[in-house]
């Protein structure tokens, strides 16, 4: 005991040689660690999670210690990736892929003292959270561009996953269209990839070749933008702002900010006050955004586009509002209902008009 309090009293005077409160010693940073179905250079979805690292890492300062690891695949090395993170001392885990939601619940249960929070899916426990962005709202913009940019009444979209996420992102995407254009069609391209950018080029070159005149991605390369402005059609970007590979192909692009949320989160957890839940933000969180809209765009597209994003961050348009029908007649939205979160998050069927079937 003597010599344990002896020792208090060395570093207590150390501290205070190099001029540091005995406090500032005591409080080590938290750890923070995230985990990416896709490489930080991916110029999409991956690259916008680990921007908001970042600028959490610069608001907090020395206060948070944040890692990360990239190109994870989904399923068990996703497991094995989340488990090592908590046990090497993460107090709080991000893991930012849908296929990470099963290993993260997994891990969450050996680790009840750690925070874990996971990007799009559905599954929640006393200490883990789920967050998504509201990407059907961008999509539902994109929809609008799309339909009145396109001269072959086809527009393409090119498809990661089936998962709800990208279902409900091509129903609004066609909804929107249709709304401005009643005999646009779409043609979907199911790529099973989130990052792949010669599977994506060769789908962004396969629906040029079947007519598709304006393109819409869901994978995280720059490759369809790439791909539509050697072919000389429009294209709009993914998760971060893509102008810069496309210059006269670009329309725009839907941004992705995570950051609100990351550090909303640490600092809930340092007060005590998180709680787990199902965070949905978009549009007026201003975690989604229309980025570097081309000069070259019409002024009625221009404004088409704005008002739309308007409305939906006001709240005056909500694009999943009944009456709606599946493609296969059924009613999945009743008359003048709006779908909810929890509906949301589990559309898995495709609205009337589209001329496709979901993968199994």
């Amino acid at each position: 005991m003597k010599k344990h309090k002896n020792w208090q009293r060395w570093v207590t005077s150390a501290a205070l040689a190099l001029g540091l409160s005995t406090g500032a010693m005591a409080e080590d940073p938290m750890k923070v660690g995230f985990v990416y179905v896709g490489p930080v250079g991916d110029y999409g979805w991956s690259y916008e999670h680990d921007r908001a690292r970042i600028e959490a890492q610069e608001f907090f300062g020395d206060k948070i210690e944040t890692t990360f690891v990239e190109k994870v695949p989904e399923g068990a090395d996703a497991e094995r990736v989340i488990r090592q993170m908590a046990q090497s001392g993460h107090d709080l885990i991000f893991t930012t892929s849908f296929g990470f939601m099963n290993p993260t619940e997994k891990v969450a249960k050996r680790f009840p003292k750690v925070f874990f929070e996971h990007a799009t899916g559905y599954k929640r426990a006393k200490n883990l959270s789920t967050y998504v962005l509201r990407t059907y709202e961008g999509r539902y913009v994109s929809g609008i561009a799309a339909g009145m940019m396109t001269k072959t009444n086809t527009i393409g979209y090119i498809a990661s996953f089936p998962i709800p996420e990208v279902i409900r992102d091509i129903n609004a995407v066609y909804m929107a269209a249709k709304s401005v254009n009643p005999d646009v069609k779409i043609k979907i391209m199911w790529v099973s990839t989130w990052y792949d950018p010669v599977k994506e080029s060769e789908a962004a070159n396969a629906l040029i070749d079947q007519g598709v005149d304006v393109l819409i991605q869901h994978t995280d390369s720059p490759a369809p933008l790439m791909a539509a402005e050697k072919r000389g059609v429009k294209a709009i970007g993914q998760a971060s702002d893509m102008s810069k590979f496309a210059p006269n192909a670009h329309m725009f692009s839907i941004r992705d900010d995570w950051a609100p949320h990351y550090i909303k989160t640490i600092q809930e957890i340092k007060a005590g006050t998180w709680k787990p839940e199902d965070f949905w933000g978009g549009f007026a969180e201003d975690m989604l955004m229309v980025a570097s809209m081309n000069d070259n765009l019409p002024a009625d597209v221009k404004a088409a586009v704005t008002k739309a994003h308007d409305d939906i961050k006001s709240g005056a348009l909500k694009p999943f509002t009944g009456p709606m029908k599946s493609n296969e007649g059924k009613l999945v939205i009743e008359a003048g209902h709006s779908l909810t979160d929890e509906e949301l998050a589990g559309v898995n069927w495709f609205i009337e008009g589209i001329d496709a079937t979901i993968p199994k």
